[in-house]
């Protein structure tokens, strides 16, 4: 599949780990270096301005997608390429998936995994067919993958999980899906 644009869901926080904001940093330098359009959250703190900052720096494409609510809160970034501000949450997540070709997950809290549970809603009842990915940044995700997991052997899937998701754990992994 060829990936144009990259929906990239995470943390307006920094998180105690810096494995995050490095994979955060490599992420954005690899998108750049691959011709890959990121559209995120707008914002300028956490792993969110880390990427951003990583894609500008090296003259990357960012657009940004924040609600009118968050624009204060998330200090939206004034130095992307485009920032689209939106009337809610719900309109935020819908405009950044109708931008992007796949999504990825890093790190982050509530917001971040609200948003990849609605996207793979969505792929489940065929709403969209983008492929989802998880970044497993230094273990962080270890325990979701595994109730994830409990879901399907438990019995409350129609399909396999990697169907649906593929977890990866470093940004360079990303690249043997998206060059493919």
């Amino acid at each position: 599949m060829k990936i144009n644009s990259l929906a990239v869901f995470c943390g307006s926080k920094n998180g105690s780990n810096p494995v995050f904001s490095g994979h955060a940093a490599q992420l954005g330098k690899l998108l750049v270096e691959n011709g890959i359009t990121l559209i995120y959250g707008g914002g300028s703190k956490g792993i969110m301005g880390v990427l951003a900052d990583a894609m500008m720096d090296k003259g990357g494409r960012v657009i940004g997608v924040i609600p009118k609510i968050l624009i204060e809160w998330e200090h939206q970034h004034e130095g992307i390429t485009e920032l689209i501000i939106t009337e809610d949450m719900h309109v935020r997540k819908k405009k950044m998936y109708d931008l992007c070709d796949a999504a990825l997950i890093l790190p982050g809290g509530f917001g971040t995994l609200d948003e990849m549970f609605e996207m793979v809603t969505w792929n489940q009842l065929s709403i969209h067919d983008k492929p989802i990915f998880i970044l497993n940044s230094d273990g962080f995700y270890d325990h979701l993958i595994h109730h994830i997991h409990q879901i399907q052997t438990s019995g409350f899937l129609y399909e396999p999980v990697d169907k649906r998701m593929k977890f990866i754990a470093s940004p360079e992994e990303l690249l043997l899906y998206i060059k493919s």
